[in-house]
């Protein structure tokens, strides 16, 4: 693989900075259209947070749920997702997402290496519109072997990059497959290079139109121009604790993120540098984590049993909320003056390890060393251990078991929207509903965690970063967490970040096609 330094002041048709699946995408559809596509990623590794993720891409209508018999529309996923939304976003914003997803899929998977399919995954509100089903598809898996020398480039899984465990790779899958698919199409164009180590500095204007970047690899700074654009797809902020702390103060820290610790805002700061306008920056893609010995928390999911608890003892949201409602649940709470970060997971024994999808999957005995995971005989003692009033954890749980016996939680309805009961693992009257009774107890702290941050530059439907008077910057897009996510501040469906971002990557590299082909301005 090439080195940036071979290339110094090199001209390209398009700069793509990124490597995740946004960044592939766009680069893939610019070279498959003939253009001279160069792909900028700061690490030793390609495929960022998409790398790291479950893979699902939220996308109504593609050609891959209609062969699984899922009867959906984009009419039908429009009229769910400005539901959801709102007006926060622009609609012809949502309009240009949501619409495009058949044609990307179609487009996407005319390439040999690139095939989607779909699995049971439901939309995340009762609203107009939804497939309690879901709509989201993912990548097939694939076998590494396929990768060849990319293997050696393609980022570990988050549990063998983060906290070093041993994980059979010779299958890819999720985010490892999708990063994998793209690469390989990408370089059947015969019109893209990829280049490891570079970090982009800033944007390069010339005549009042992006011009190229500026880089830095093995010490030395160079200038790398582009005809027609530069697409930033480059992740968020979400590693930056100084970025966080300047923009609204963003709950949460680096170390509760599940993105690549590369993740530090280089190409929000080089669109500002140039005039872009930013939006929503006080918001992420939020989780519950599970705090790990090692000091990173994980993205968790999917809570089976137990219930959680503040520190005043008490139960402040539904457990079986998708992740990212729960998220905002746990952040709320600081508002009323009651801290739910950390919160503790509370459960009994009959499970014998977080009843919960964590990955990596927790090691009790070293969670037990690290005191982050604490047990006792009886509820008052379990109280003292995790630090919240015993007669308010007693009063919480026998609640909650009252609920369980009857099938109805009064409080916060846990059980019953279709998402709470695709996860549900019990046997009485509500699956979602088990109750802690059987000792010893066991609580594990759970923080709020993030699965980037949602904040960025100001987009129209094509891409094209816009400044703060609403006028594109000519020959400058951003897609993906890059760019102000145009789902707001919600998360309306599993895959949303990954359909959103790939569906723009799309739509900016297709913007840069037309110009060629029709001769227009290049703006």
């Amino acid at each position: 693989m090439a080195t940036a330094s071979e290339h110094a002041n090199e001209t390209a048709d398009v700069i793509v900075i990124g490597s995740g699946a946004a960044a592939l995408t766009a680069a893939y559809t610019a070279a498959a259209g003939g253009l001279r596509t160069v792909v900028l990623e700061k690490t030793a590794y390609v495929g960022g947070t998409s790398a790291y993720s479950g893979a699902a891409i939220w996308l109504p209508g593609n050609p891959a749920l209609l062969r699984a018999g899922i009867a959906d529309t984009v009419e039908q996923g429009l009229e769910y997702f400005t539901a959801v939304v709102g007006d926060r976003t622009p609609a012809h914003l949502q309009q240009a997402y949501v619409s495009t997803g058949p044609e990307l899929v179609e487009f996407l998977e005319r390439d040999p290496s690139v095939a989607f399919t779909h699995m049971p995954f439901p939309d995340y509100y009762d609203a107009p519109g939804r497939i309690d089903g879901g709509r989201a598809i993912f990548p097939e898996p694939l076998a590494a072997a396929r990768l060849a020398d990319r293997r050696a480039v393609l980022r570990p899984p988050i549990g063998v990059d983060q906290y070093g465990v041993d994980q059979d790779r010779e299958t890819l899958v999720g985010g490892q497959a999708l990063v994998a698919r793209l690469l390989l199409a990408l370089d059947a164009t015969g019109h893209a290079e990829l280049r490891t180590g570079v970090r982009m500095r800033s944007v390069i204007v010339r005549d009042g139109r992006t011009a190229g970047v500026v880089v830095e690899t093995g010490g030395k700074t160079f200038q790398l121009l582009a005809e027609r654009g530069v697409i930033l797809a480059a992740g968020g902020y979400e590693c930056d604790d100084t970025l966080r702390q300047r923009h609204h103060g963003l709950p949460g820290a680096s170390w509760t993120s599940s993105a690549p610790d590369s993740n530090t805002g280089d190409a929000l700061a080089a669109a500002l540098e140039v005039g872009a306008a930013i939006d929503l920056m006080d918001e992420a893609w939020w989780c519950p984590a599970t705090l790990f010995p090692n000091g990173h928390a994980a993205f968790t999911l999917g809570l089976r049993g137990g219930v959680l608890i503040n520190e005043a003892g008490e139960r402040f949201a539904n457990e079986s909320l998708p992740y990212d409602r729960l998220g905002h649940a746990m952040h709320e709470g600081q508002a009323i003056g009651i801290t739910h970060v950390p919160a503790w997971l509370v459960f009994d024994d009959r499970f014998d390890n977080l009843p919960a999808i964590s990955q990596p999957v927790p090691d009790p005995d070293t969670f037990r060393e690290a005191g982050i995971w604490r047990s006792a005989g009886t509820l008052p003692e379990l109280a003292e251990l995790i630090g919240v009033p015993a007669d308010a954890l007693d009063k919480t749980i026998a609640r909650f078991n009252g609920f369980a016996a009857s099938g109805v939680d009064e409080d916060f309805q846990r059980g019953e929207d279709p998402f709470d009961r695709f996860f549900g693992a019990g046997e009485g009257p509500n699956p979602c509903l088990i109750p802690v009774e059987r000792a010893p107890f066991h609580a594990v702290q759970i923080v709020l965690g993030d699965l980037g941050t949602k904040g960025g530059v100001r987009t129209d439907g094509d891409g094209r970063v816009l400044d703060t008077a609403g006028n594109a910057l000519p020959g400058l897009f951003a897609v993906g967490n890059t760019a102000a996510s145009v789902a707001g501040r919600v998360y309306p469906g599993p895959g949303t970040p990954l359909g959103s971002g790939m569906v723009f990557g799309y739509r900016a590299a297709r913007r840069l096609l037309s110009q060629l082909e029709d001769g227009s301005d290049r703006s």
